[in-house]
């Protein structure tokens, strides 16, 4: 009788670290836990793609600086009001020659044929994401998807993920007065979150605390951007506030680190620590990691 064929992707590997023990039989088995499959995907590159790093608070030639530094090495570079004033268009331009996916941050905010045109012109240059401010009511935001993908249609282009925003303190004091009787500001935050869903928007922009709600409140096919994984003078985590753990841990697909990691002694070095507490997350969280990898699907 034949031996059993052994395939190659069955046998255990050196690099797999895993516990061996002997059973009865005196035939060796690996001890492993359930995450062993995804070990190799945990530490691939598909965790950093999910770093989004700040700009802001750069000059654009610090800017381009800081991306020929990082470049490749996170998935998106996020630019706000205060540096696209300083660098304009021809900044984003500058960023896309050079590789770079862009996440534009302008919370699009103006009457709404102006913010059509806007949202056109942002795809037009390239960037991956960008989004509308929270006063954009969903007819708003379903003709601004409409104009966006009739333009990428026509053109050719790459349709970039729209997302809207739902952060305490960005909504108006009218929706915190209007709070006040419709129950606590958090909740705003979710209606928020819920009419973009409702909207066909891929996702939004919240910060750390409202992300387990927002998640809950849209289900699991909806994209999370969660802002706020600050880090200390010197590149390091402030451990005094929840990290990029607990943000996967909450839900979150894509994480804004901002603060000062250009000025650490190794930025590789820090991105490769905020990919490790990515991957803790991911381990304590009851999603399943292919779900974290797979991108959500865009609209039509």
């Amino acid at each position: 009788m034949s031996e059993p064929v052994v395939w190659p992707w069955n046998q255990p590997r050196a690099e797999d670290q895993t516990r061996w023990k002997f059973i009865s039989s005196g035939v060796q088995k690996p001890v492993v836990n359930q995450f062993w499959p995804f070990s190799n995907i945990l530490r691939s590159a598909p965790l950093r793609e999910r770093l989004i790093v700040s700009l802001e608070a750069a000059s654009p030639h610090e800017a381009l600086e800081l991306a020929e530094r990082l470049s490749g090495r996170v998935g998106m570079f996020a630019v706000g009001k205060h540096l696209f004033l300083k660098g304009g268009p021809e900044l984003i331009r500058e960023l896309r020659h050079r590789g770079n996916e862009i996440f534009l941050d302008l919370k699009f905010h103006d009457e709404p044929r102006a913010i059509y045109k806007t949202a056109v012109e942002a795809t037009r240059l390239g960037v991956k994401m960008f989004d509308l401010h929270p006063h954009c009511g969903s007819e708003v935001m379903e003709k601004v998807r409409g104009e966006v993908t009739r333009v990428c249609r026509n053109e050719g282009l790459r349709r970039p993920y729209i997302l809207a925003v739902a952060i305490m303190t960005v909504l108006s004091r009218a929706d915190q007065a209007r709070a006040e009787g419709n129950g606590p500001l958090h909740d705003q935050v979710c209606r928020r979150a819920r009419q973009a869903a409702d909207a066909s928007l891929d996702g939004v922009l919240t910060s750390l605390a409202q992300t387990a709600a927002v998640r809950a409140t849209c289900g699991r096919r909806f994209t999370i951007v969660t802002s706020g994984i600050s880090l200390a003078p010197g590149g390091v985590l402030d451990p005094s506030v929840p990290g990029p753990a607990q943000a996967v841990r909450a839900g979150a697909d894509y994480l804004i680190v901002g603060g000062a990691l250009w000025e650490a002694p190794d930025p590789g070095r820090t991105l490769s620590f905020l990919a490790e507490e990515m991957e803790r997350g991911l381990r304590s969280s009851p999603r399943n990691p292919l779900e974290f990898f797979s991108d959500r699907p865009h609209w039509s």
